[in-house]
């Protein structure tokens, strides 16, 4: 399967991306926040949900993927151990709430509560997966209880 490769300018495009970066998971020192270019970038390593429908039930696969916002203003986190390489944080959703259209804030909501704050002037978000995927046995699960 070709890497993939995804803009977001809107809402729309938005939940897209949102879908395809569920239950990744990424460590906080993968965090960088660039404010001279106004850049946040995210690394992080992206369950294929697109491939496990095909897949074996006994295998599944992983893609190391860059997540990038721009137009950045502020970051705020909350639970978040900034610069942690021990911290594993399984990403959720990510959502935007228009303060002033197009601007508004992004949010980048972790399993057990942890979430990320950008402050943007608009939505302007790439998915891009870094290479090959990987073989991984684990398939996420979130249970109803």
């Amino acid at each position: 399967m070709a890497d993939l490769k995804l803009i977001a300018m809107d809402d729309a495009d938005l939940a897209v991306i949102s879908a395809h970066v569920q239950d990744a998971v990424c460590k906080p020192a993968m965090f960088e926040y660039t404010p001279a270019s106004r850049q946040f970038t995210l690394v992080l390593n992206r369950f294929s949900w697109d491939a496990a429908k095909n897949e074996r039930k006994d295998s599944y696969q992983r893609h190391g993927s860059v997540l990038t916002f721009a137009g950045v203003n502020a970051v705020r986190t909350r639970g978040i151990e900034r610069g942690s390489e021990e911290q594993v944080l399984s990403l959720l959703a990510v959502q935007f709430s228009a303060d002033n259209a197009p601007a508004g804030t992004i949010e980048i909501v972790f399993s057990d509560g942890p979430i990320l704050q950008l402050d943007v002037e608009c939505i302007e978000v790439r998915l891009n997966d870094l290479g090959s995927a990987w073989e991984t046995k684990f398939k996420p699960r979130h249970p109803l209880a």
